[in-house]
């Protein structure tokens, strides 16, 4: 899986399962920055993110962890910004100072407001099913609601502005695709989008991407978000 060309002299490295929607976030932005890369698959059924090597490079044996030559990095944000950073940073909003702090304020948005509800909804009408769980409806509701407040907010934004940090995509957007790709698969997703017109035309753009669409395809519409991830 390769994409652009690196200023590394070592390979860069991206250790994970792709369907995670935090593997999915790393990649995607080495998609988005042309960065040639490896990704190195690896087995949650078969522990490999338990296994000493990999500890060694996360203490925590979550997913991802980045190689990017004599630098290791884990946690899919941390990942992300430090790619974009390197590679592509006017996705940081790097050299304008207000810009760059709108995008720092959306990030806090994506990590604090959107990502814990929609997790929930995901893991419950997703995951759980595949795990031979019912679905806690009282968590999908509750969720439900949080989300709905918060797209609602998302839907005022984008009536001044065609991105969430500005008139031009940044990581504050993209961060937000793989989650939101497997949620948009669940039956919540249409119809919390669907009525705000403003947010439904962000998220078609976002998912029409050619780096998000080609970090969807490894993305099946079936799998859910693994506790192991972060």
């Amino acid at each position: 899986m390769t994409a652009g060309s690196s200023s590394s002299s070592k390979p860069v490295k991206l250790y994970g399962w792709a369907v995670s929607p935090f593997v999915a976030r790393a990649l995607l932005s080495l998609e988005e920055a042309g960065v040639d890369y490896e990704h190195v698959p690896m087995n949650p059924d078969a522990g490999d993110h338990r296994r000493p090597e990999h500890l060694a490079m996360n203490p925590f044996g979550q997913v991802p962890v980045l190689e990017d030559g004599d630098l290791t990095l884990f946690e899919s944000r941390a990942i992300a910004r430090h790619v974009l950073r390197k590679h592509k940073p006017e996705l940081l909003g790097v050299g304008e100072l207000e810009r760059s702090a709108a995008v720092d304020v959306w990030l806090e948005v994506e990590a604090h407001q959107f990502h814990p509800p929609t997790l929930a909804i995901v893991r419950e009408c997703i995951a759980a099913p595949l795990r031979g769980r019912a679905r806690d409806q009282v968590v999908v509701d509750e969720n439900v609601g949080k989300l709905r407040a918060v797209l609602e907010v998302y839907e005022a934004r984008l009536g001044s502005h065609r991105y969430l940090a500005g008139d031009n995509v940044s990581i504050a957007d993209l961060n937000h695709f793989t989650l939101m790709h497997y949620f948009m698969s669940t039956e919540y997703g249409p119809a919390l989008v669907g009525p705000l017109p403003r947010v439904k035309a962000w998220w078609e753009e976002l998912a029409a991407r050619p780096a998000a669409r080609k970090v969807a395809a490894f993305m099946p519409l079936d799998f859910g978000a693994d506790k192991k991830e972060k």
